[in-house]
């Protein structure tokens, strides 16, 4: 076995990969970019007797993807092994022919397997002849928009542009007419240029309502290639996944038997060796098609870590060594269920735009050791910053449960007590997308996120379920807040809920020893809890049941969040109520006239000049943020009045590129 490894990667992954490495004896040794100087998966190194070696500028292209420096480090610090993580050089098949060359070992599948696996054209037309079902398509490399649009044509819309060696979401592109076919075109080959250093782009039928489906695989190189059942991760915006889970609530066990038969098949045609996934789309009937195969370790493995019982991580490494694996296909069975949600610096509120910014406050959920109830893993802590260099995903919140039901209850519950402050998140989106009816019955497709969210996180999605209960938490919060923990007589108060159009609800408070008891008309609600003022977490027992609200100051009201709601609430005594009603609704100020810049980036191109004359749904401007190109459009016909930005700047979120009149 190894005794020590290093770890290309930074963030989560790579506290993660260190975690299992320690528990299995191997020193680990971390890398960082001049940004991650500081960050948590060097700290953790060190803690764990580890070392950690600077690789470059915070740019991954002048750091972590330095082939020639990662190589270097393994040389100065004497590490056997590299585990990749995911991202960066996991798939890159000239990383882990280096390591060979170097006489390290690569902890991931032989180079063959990369090359093959990597290559989208050409990975279809491997699984093709090892009898997995695969999408209609043209799998030829097409540069001219204008021959986009033909096959397109051919093949029917909708079709799907992607970039052959895309992955992430980066380099895919829907398109339902030649106009998008054309621009999607440029726009996959931008990226994939960018993001991979390979422009080719091919097209394929777009499955309509499909299931992103995929299995994980297992394989020694010695003869063992394991299935470990397949994880449902169809929740999903711009192609990244938010939502994964295991088991899928759509699969029987034929389909998930003749998939697993379909990967591990796809698997040894390339003599595949570590931890992989191939991943399906899967119609309304349970017809699957290959899709795409992972030669690495995937962000969502943990889910499938819980139902089976199994450290993938560890599997890895040992493989690596040399080990055969220590069971067959028949002692792979699947336990309970699992759920994880990804934690994403982003604003559902602006169309999931990307966040950056230090984390002021940051608490996650108590994880529940040896239980697997709650986990997260994270690359994290308070006060650390969410760099424009990389992922912004801050965590990944992983529950369990017996079954779908309770994998969800636990989720919610998690999430409720999951505090970030700083910056703009998704959390309260997660828990208002696994409340939903479409998701609790499992009906679900990769359109989800789409035809239920279309305008992202909006007002009405944010308004309580059951406004009683916020008011009666606003009011029990009031009554501490004045001191008045001693008070017999029950006290009046006047709850107000949310701004333009306000609810609001009389409320008498009665303090108890055990509980307040909280009096509207014909309904009381009983509130145990042990908040004090500065708490920036309410947890209470409310009518027997346990929840958790967050609390945030907003001028003289608060701001109160729970289960995917959020709502400003302003409690004042009975006796000044008639005042508080007079107080005058302030609208925000109206930026319809400009094109705002959504997120921070870098103005790539501007479609327009002064003078011109513009109609509704016309490409503006592209706006690059994390190596995504981001189309801006005219929300209405209008003419351009004045340029505020020049294409190569730096752009700040809301500032503004054009005006119109």
């Amino acid at each position: 076995m190894f005794k020590k490894i290093l770890i290309a990667n930074r963030g989560e992954i790579a506290c993660r990969v260190m975690k299992s490495a320690h528990r299995m004896g191997i020193t680990p040794v971390a890398v960082y970019s001049e940004a991650d100087a500081d960050a948590l998966h060097v700290r953790m190194a060190l803690e764990l007797g580890g070392e950690a070696v600077a690789v470059g500028p915070a740019p991954s292209a002048e750091s972590y993807l330095v082939i020639d420096r990662i190589v270097q480090a393994c040389k100065d610090t004497g590490a056997e092994a590299v585990h990749p993580g995911y991202g960066f050089l996991s798939e890159n098949k000239t990383f882990a022919m280096a390591l060979d060359e170097a006489g390290i070992a690569f902890i991931g599948p032989p180079v063959g397997a990369i090359e093959a696996m990597g290559d989208k054209i050409e990975s279809k037309k491997l699984a093709e002849k090892a009898g997995v079902s695969t999408v209609p398509g043209h799998l030829k490399a097409i540069t001219d928009p204008e021959e986009a649009a033909r096959i397109a044509t051919e093949i029917g819309y909708p079709v799907m542009l992607k970039a052959s060696a895309g992955g992430g979401g980066k380099g895919m592109r829907l398109a339902w007419n030649d106009d998008e076919a054309r621009s999607g075109l440029v726009s996959a080959m931008n990226e994939g240029r960018a993001s991979f250093g390979d422009d080719r782009v091919f097209v394929e039928k777009f499955i309509e309502q499909p299931r992103h489906i995929e299995i994980q695989v297992l394989c020694d190189g010695q003869g063992t290639s394991l299935y470990l059942g397949e994880r449902e991760c169809s929740i999903q915006r711009r192609h990244q996944k938010v939502i994964e889970e295991a088991p899928s609530p759509f699969l029987d066990e034929e389909t998930r038997k003749a998939m697993g038969e379909q990967a591990v098949a796809l698997a040894d045609a390339v003599d595949y060796r570590s931890a992989g996934t191939v991943e399906f789309i899967v119609d309304k009937d349970r017809n699957f098609y290959f899709l795409e195969m992972n030669t690495r370790l995937q962000v969502e493995h943990p889910v499938t870590e819980h139902i089976t019982g199994l450290d993938l991580v560890e599997q890895m490494i040992r493989v690596a060594a040399g080990e055969k694996l220590a069971l067959q296909q028949k002692d792979v069975s699947l336990t309970g269920w699992a759920m994880e949600a990804r934690v994403y610096a982003e604003d559902p509120e602006r169309g999931f735009l990307p966040s950056t910014g230090r984390l002021v406050s940051y608490r996650p959920p108590e994880e529940a050791p040896g239980t697997d109830l709650v986990r997260v893993d994270h690359g994290c802590f308070e006060g650390a910053e969410i760099s424009m260099f990389y992922d912004p995903m801050i965590a990944k919140l992983i529950v369990g449960g017996k079954d779908r039901d309770s994998a969800i209850n636990n989720l919610r519950k998690a999430m409720d007590g999951y505090l970030v402050r700083g910056l703009s998140h998704n959390l309260a989106f997660v828990a208002n997308l696994v409340k939903h009816e479409g998701f609790k019955s499992g009906d679900i497709s990769t359109n989800f996120i789409a035809e239920h969210y279309p305008d992202g996180l909006t007002a009405d999605h944010l308004s309580p379920d059951d406004p009683q209960i916020f008011a009666a938490v606003a009011a029990a919060i009031a009554v501490r807040r004045e001191g008045r923990s001693g008070t017999p007589a029950p006290t009046a108060w006047r709850i107000f809920l949310g701004e333009e159009n306000r609810q609001d609800f009389a409320v008498t408070v009665t303090r108890g020893e055990g509980a307040d008891i909280l009096q509207f008309d014909g309904r009381d609600i009983h509130i145990g809890t042990a908040w004090r003022p500065g708490d920036a977490l309410f947890e209470a027992v409310i009518d027997d049941e346990v929840r958790v609200f967050q609390v945030d100051r907003d001028g003289a009201g608060l701001i109160l969040s729970h289960d995917g709601a959020r709502i400003r609430t302003l409690a004042v005594e009975e006796r000044h109520a008639g005042l508080a009603a007079l107080m005058p609704y302030k609208p925000p100020p109206d930026m319809s006239k400009f094109l705002l810049s959504p997120m921070p980036g870098m103005l790539v191109s501007l479609k327009v000049a002064e003078g011109d004359e513009i109609k509704a749904g016309q490409e503006l401007a592209v706006v690059e943020a994390m190596k995504m190109e981001n189309i801006l459009r005219a929300a209405q016909d209008g003419t351009v009045a004045k340029q505020h930005a020049a294409a190569g700047e730096s752009l700040a979120v809301d500032q503004p590129i054009l005006e119109f009149d």
